[in-house]
């Protein structure tokens, strides 16, 4: 059976709650970057503002913790830092009409979800929860959105530590399943030392046996890419022909390196500037309709917190943003849901087993896609 995005339902707008809603009030932003007084601060979930003659606009592109701006019956949803003095910035603090602004949160009725009586065991994934059906869904969403959707990884560096995750990686970058990768400086530089020295910190990819002053491995690598002047340049000049980076680089998918107070180096594509790295990964967020996030919870919850639970096509249909976030650690999971990211989905397990079981179940079906 061909996999289905599962449909959107609007809201009743003519349900008497609604056709009595005012118009949102627009005020004027006093100053640049600074929002008027009880502003609406948006969700992750579809939005509407009502303009007033019955006319609800949906905010496109939201995310979670931004400000609406309505400008010519086009709805805007930015970042309160950039916000210029005077934007018609929706205000309101509620969220069912009261005020012309609806928050839609049951718009994917058959998106999965549990429901239990007033009493159940295991409602919330733990490390003893069975996964099948979550990855079942995953492998049918990602043949989907391989051609129709924009895939976005969310990458620690664990990934590049192991061998076979490591190629695993490489494999779905090649084969169309990753449309960007978001990581930090740590995942570049592991996955370039894997490929110029086998090593992980210091540590064999594969036996994990520690190298003989293999602690200066991934530093030598920042001293390489450096004084080449970029990954790319680096790749040509030292003749590397496998991993993630190199995978990025030879198939154009783009990739976003936030960088940290901790980082050595850093390598040259790393974004320093904070809010410059946040920019450039809301790019992708906006685009985004499937998000696979490993073993890099604060990476995680960053882009997460960027990530709307749906996204609208350019055909004008709205569909739901798939949102999977794999860790050995429960409280890396639970942590992201309690920042607001209603639809993720939790895989409790090693980051390594994780990758690999993917690719093994997509290259084997490769031919049938």
């Amino acid at each position: 059976m061909d996999f289905k995005l599962p449909l959107y339902t609007p809201p009743d707008f003519s349900s008497p709650e609604l056709l009595k809603a005012p118009a949102a009030e627009i005020v004027p932003a006093p100053a640049d970057g600074i929002a008027p007084e009880k502003y609406h601060a948006t969700s992750n979930h579809p939005e509407y503002v009502h303009t007033g003659s019955g006319r609800w606009l949906l905010a496109r592109e939201s995310r979670m913790d931004a400000v609406m701006v309505l400008k010519k019956e086009n709805l805007y949803v930015i970042e309160p830092r950039n916000l210029k003095k005077g934007d018609p910035v929706v205000t309101g603090r509620t969220e069912n009409g009261e005020e012309g602004i609806l928050v839609h949160t049951s718009g994917f009725d058959d998106f999965p979800k549990k429901t239990c009586h007033k009493f159940s065991f295991r409602i919330h994934e733990t490390r003893e929860t069975p996964f099948s059906r979550s990855y079942d869904q995953l492998y049918e969403v990602l043949r989907h959105d391989r051609k129709h959707g924009h895939i976005v990884w969310v990458l620690g560096p664990a990934v590049a530590f192991d061998r076979d995750s490591r190629d695993a990686m490489q494999g779905l970058i090649e084969t169309g399943y990753c449309h960007a990768l978001m990581a930090g400086n740590a995942l570049a530089t592991h996955d370039l030392e894997a490929a110029l020295f086998r090593t992980g910190l210091g540590q064999d990819i594969y036996t994990q046996e520690l190298r003989y002053m293999g602690h200066y491995n991934h530093l030598d690598v920042l001293n390489i890419v450096r004084s080449a002047g970029s990954i790319d340049a680096a790749i040509s000049r030292h003749n590397i022909t496998d991993g993630i980076i190199y995978a990025c680089v030879k198939n154009d998918v783009p990739f976003i390196l936030a960088g940290s107070i901790r980082d050595d180096g850093p390598l040259p594509e790393v974004i320093g500037e904070v809010y410059a790295a946040q920019d450039a990964m809301r790019v992708h967020a906006r685009q985004a309709t499937t998000v696979i996030t490993l073993a890099t919870q604060l990476h995680s919850i960053a882009f997460g917190n960027m990530l709307p639970n749906y996204n609208v096509t350019p055909d004008g249909n709205i569909r739901p943003v798939y949102f999977y976030i794999v860790d050995m650690s429960e409280f890396s999971a639970d942590k992201l849901a309690n920042r607001g990211s209603s639809q993720s989905v939790p895989i409790l397990t090693n980051v390594q087993d994780f990758i690999i079981n993917l690719w093994n179940n997509l290259a084997g079906k490769e031919n049938n896609i």
